[in-house]
């Protein structure tokens, strides 16, 4: 099914050849960022966006970031989205009253206003803005439309907040991954499936980690747009920073459906083109994929599981327990039912599961089944109003309903655990872009434990049609329902959607809610530093959902101080206590003795900020006194850059494994400031250990001077200031 060389290649003859250095400048990502470079450094791209988009949880930390730094209007194209907080159902006013900041702030500054339940954000994105050689920046990590040949990035907040200010985006050349397509899709097999595969084969080992994915190949003809879509956002859970697909018809067909036949172009690789390696994809050996607990990457065909579901089972169980350090008191393994592994919901939703086709095929392969009667659960969440609008026109939502489903508005809430939680104990199967701990809502320090297993709407739908017992798609009977639309139905947006792009109001006043509050003072880095552990995590990978849980969470990230209770809180609740004696000891020194070392907090993991782009993972520790992050290395780009715009320094040590480094062990580093505004990558410091002291490198790899400036500042808005 896929086959990876890890070593200079490209392909000649539809033969994949590795006789030849890298040559990346025929890519077509290579050229899209060429295109996009306003002046870097050498070997640096200086990128002006063209459009940048943020939702609910973000946009309010963003520009607040912006307008202390002092922002007067949006120089380009701003969306703001409302599709994470929508159901309000948390702090009573505190979610619209967010909404009703964002609106206010399109209007001031001349942005774009998608009010909630219209689409999730990556749809709306796709529908309007995504186009051929485009590039667009979202404070979302699944931002990834390449199948319409734009180049999306997910990053944090304030690397949004430096377009706002007119700065660029400061990239190093990345590696670039050809993804070379070969054969056709068989009946059921959808775009989950090949997700899943191309996520096992490349996260567990950091293959194409902040690396960009080129997709190209004679199997790309062969899939439709909603495939190629929700293949391309599951790119996100491989670690890679972005993706872009080669383009056809089917792009401009897309195009012109969604008014917008201009934005095409041809895009293909250029023959010639050396990738610094290739990943090899045979469509017609794909089968129906299961993704397990907790991780994308733990996938498996169904076919291999149901073969080997009792041992599967047992050996997640044991991960389950390595990773809480409990075992479980509802193991996955008892909905192992007589050999077969039964399931008690189904969810397809958002940017991955809720595509037009996604739902239209699960409504198919549903007429005849016998789910329901309170043994299992299938909600279907539209991607967007238009997309829904193209279903009931089609019959497709009556049909779904008369069989038992329940149809939901556009909502990324399943996938961050704020919509359709399941009980304790439960299996939900998603098709939906995750399912790391918690992301189905719930709270194991409660005692609770529920699980999220990925799968395609396919062999969802087919599973609740056999009853909630676990059955791919390929074992149904072919159906052939109508899988595209003819005809975009914007008039929700027309009715609903503030466009006040590039027509500033400064007359209009913010409207800023209770909840709403400033950034807390960020003082600069001092000279010299006495850092408390605060916490000490040896997981493998530390995920931005366990450095700041999402949920119910979410509600409160307009209000830095309120929020930062919640840090770590699922993970190590100890945590936030810790991080408050020394915050409370650094205020008094700052008072008594301005010139004596700072205190203040490390995070020690050892390779943290998986998954999320949200910048409240840094913010909140800092916002708490932290000053530094000591890992062996970094999961994503993203999560090191929100370290460095919150001012915090991105140590790494070697053997990070076996440092022996625990919560409550200080680190002293002497003359801190002046090796940073030197340019140092290594650092002396000290470690005290249960009274013992010993030598410790730490070090600061690869940061650019600008990267520097930020961090002696003290966080992105002093720089400004």
């Amino acid at each position: 099914m896929i086959k990876i060389y890890n070593q200079p290649a490209y392909v000649s003859n539809g033969a994949i050849q590795t006789d030849r250095p890298v040559y990346r400048e025929g890519s077509m990502a290579y050229k899209i960022m060429k295109a996009h470079d306003k002046g870097g450094a050498e070997d640096e791209f200086g990128i002006v966006f063209d459009a940048i988009a943020s939702h609910d949880i973000t946009y309010v930390g963003i520009i607040q970031t912006a307008r202390a730094s002092g922002m007067q209007a949006f120089p380009l194209p701003y969306v703001l989205t409302n599709c994470h907080n929508s159901l309000c159902a948390v702090g009573g006013t505190i979610n619209e009253d967010d909404h009703r900041f964002g609106l206010s702030a399109a209007k001031k500054y001349g942005g774009e206003f998608v009010p909630a339940h219209q689409a999730v954000i990556h749809q709306y994105m796709r529908e309007m803005y995504a186009g051929c050689g485009k590039m667009i920046l979202a404070s979302d990590s699944h931002t990834r439309y390449g199948a319409l040949g734009t180049m999306g990035i997910g990053e944090g907040g304030p690397e949004l907040a430096k377009q706002l200010l007119g700065q660029t985006y400061r990239l190093k050349t990345p590696p670039i991954v050809g993804v070379y397509l070969t054969g056709k899709l068989p009946f059921g097999v959808g775009p989950h499936d090949v997700a899943l595969l191309l996520v096992g084969a490349t996260f567990p080992q950091g293959l194409v980690t902040n690396k960009v994915l080129e997709f190209f190949g004679p199997g790309v003809a062969g899939l439709s747009m909603d495939t190629r879509l929700g293949i391309d956002v599951m790119t996100t859970e491989t670690a890679c920073l972005s993706s872009v697909w080669e383009t056809d018809q089917a792009v401009a067909d897309y195009l012109a459906v969604h008014g917008r036949a201009d934005q095409y172009s041809r895009l293909a690789p250029e023959e010639g083109t050396v990738y610094d390696m290739i990943i090899h994809i045979d469509l017609d050996k794909v089968r129906p994929m299961i993704a397990l607990p907790f991780h994308p990457s733990n996938a498996f065909t169904i076919a291999e599981f149901k073969a080997n579901s009792a041992d599967i089972l047992h050996e997640c169980d044991r991960q389950i327990e390595r990773q809480t350090g409990r075992a479980p008191q509802k193991p996955l393994s008892a909905k192992l039912i007589n050999g077969a592994l039964v399931a008690d919901q189904g969810v397809i939703a958002g940017c991955a599961g809720g595509l037009y086709e996604n739902v239209v095929l699960a409504d198919a392969l549903l007429k005849g089944g016998r789910f329901g009667n309170g043994s299992f659960g299938l909600s279907v969440y539209p991607a967007s109003m238009p997309v829904a609008l193209a279903l009931s026109e089609q019959g497709v939502l009556q049909s779904l309903m008369e069989q038992g489903a329940v149809i939901r508005t556009a909502f990324c809430g399943p996938c961050f655990g704020a919509g359709d939680v399941p009980a304790h104990g439960e299996l939900s199967l998603r098709h939906s872009t995750r399912n790391f701990p918690n992301r189905e809502g719930s709270r194991p320090g409660d005692g609770q434990e529920a699980y999220v297993a990925l799968m395609d709407a396919r062999s969802i739908a087919a599973t609740a049609a056999n009853g909630g017992v676990l059955t791919g798609a390929d074992e149904m009977a072919e159906v052939a329902p109508k899988l595209t639309y003819d005809a975009f139905h914007s008039n929700s947006y027309e009715k609903r959607v503030y466009r006040g792009v590039g027509m500033p109001k400064p007359e209009e006043e913010l409207v800023m809610g209770p909840n709403i509050t400033d950034w807390p003072e960020m003082i600069a880095l001092p000279e010299d530093l006495v850092l408390t552990v605060a916490s000490a995590l040896y997981d493998p990978v530390t995920t931005t959902d366990e450095l700041i849980p999402s949920g119910e969470t979410s509600s409160y990230r307009s209000n830095p101080l309120k929020l930062s209770e919640f840090a770590l809180s699922r993970r190590d609740p100890a945590y936030v206590g810790r991080a408050k004696a020394v915050f409370e000891k650094e205020m008094q020194r700052r008072k008594d003795d301005p010139a004596a070392p700072g205190l203040g907090t490390v995070v020690f993991a050892l390779r943290p900020g998986d998954g999320s782009a949200r910048e409240q993972a840094a913010s909140c520790q800092r916002t708490l006194g932290g000053v530094a992050n000591i890992a062996a290395g970094y999961a994503t780009r993203r999560y090191r850059s929100n370290l460095i715009n919150w001012g915090m320094l991105p140590f790494e040590i070697d053997d990070a494994a076996n440092s022996g480094i625990e919560a409550g062990d200080t680190v002293e580093i002497k003359g801190i400031r002046t090796a940073v505004s030197e340019g140092a990558e290594e650092v002396n410091a000290v470690l005290v250990h249960n009274g013992e002291r010993r030598a410790l490198t730490l070090r600061l790899p690869g940061l650019t001077q600008a990267e520097r400036h930020i961090i002696l500042a003290g966080c992105l808005m002093n720089t400004y200031k």
